[in-house]
């Protein structure tokens, strides 16, 4: 996933097989109307402008977990630009993320990365590494971007969002992105579902904005609520892609 989400945003850390998978979603979502590969950005200025927005709320931690390969733009960098001597801890299960992902942070102490699985979040929250470098007496914002779509089982989401929830202390935010689509052919959907379930993630579904915000239970969704990345606080100079063409809905919520 993590290798086939780099070469949609124009990485190199990806092989052949990735290519040929991405380049198969791409196809699909050309016949759809839908330029995956800006579709992605898009979702990766929603992660710059949502960083911007914590850091001016004093917000100087945060836990990105599903991070992905590092890449332009990532969660430390954006916050040390907006937020300096802001603490990152990143998250993945991907052997390959974790293997780049410590050598490029190697001398960025603010900065860690923890194996860890989104399928058992009360791991993470307790991880000692993860304790180590986040204050959970102060505030922290837990970052869960392009990730959840993963999990085919509605359930199973509800009770990871419950989780990190309940793990943030109160003044605490949690951040998602998710997949969604207003039109979308079956057959193109299922090829597509076909390409991730050969994947580690071995699927995905898309989730309109209702099901995500009734999954937020207990939060208080922020403004604009669970809108198209694109229109989440838009600021002009990052602001690329089409909302009316979105194919991801983010959110940030808060932990009263």
């Amino acid at each position: 996933m993590a290798r086939i989400y780099d070469y949609f945003l124009g990485g190199k850390d990806n092989f052949a097989s990735d290519r040929e998978a991405a380049d198969r979603v791409i196809r699909l979502g050309r016949e759809q109307g839908y330029d995956i590969p800006a579709l992605a950005r898009a979702n990766r200025a929603f992660l710059v402008r949502v960083i911007r927005e914590l850091t001016d709320a004093g917000v100087r931690q945060f836990l990105d977990i599903g991070t992905g390969l590092p890449t332009q733009q990532n969660v430390h960098q954006v916050a040390a630009t907006f937020g300096p001597r802001s603490r990152t801890v990143y998250v993945d299960n991907d052997p390959t993320v974790l293997v780049h992902a410590r050598a490029i942070l190697a001398d960025t102490p603010d900065t860690v990365v923890v194996e860890g699985d989104l399928q058992r979040p009360g791991e993470i929250l307790a991880d000692e590494r993860v304790r180590a470098h986040l204050d959970f007496d102060r505030p922290v914002a837990i970052l869960a971007l392009a990730v959840l779509h993963f999990f085919t089982d509605d359930a199973e989401v509800s009770r990871i969002i419950s989780n990190l929830r309940d793990g943030l202390p109160s003044g605490g935010y949690l951040a998602i992105s998710h997949t969604y689509v207003r039109r979308s052919d079956q057959n193109n959907v299922e090829q597509a579902q076909s390409v991730y379930g050969k994947t580690s993630a071995g699927g995905f579904v898309h989730r309109g904005p209702e099901e995500l915000a009734a999954m937020l239970n207990g939060m208080e969704i922020l403004e604009p609520g669970v809108v198209p990345v694109e229109l989440w606080r838009p600021r002009h100079d990052q602001y690329p892609g089409d909302p009316g063409n979105s194919g991801y809905i983010g959110v940030l919520a808060r932990r009263p």
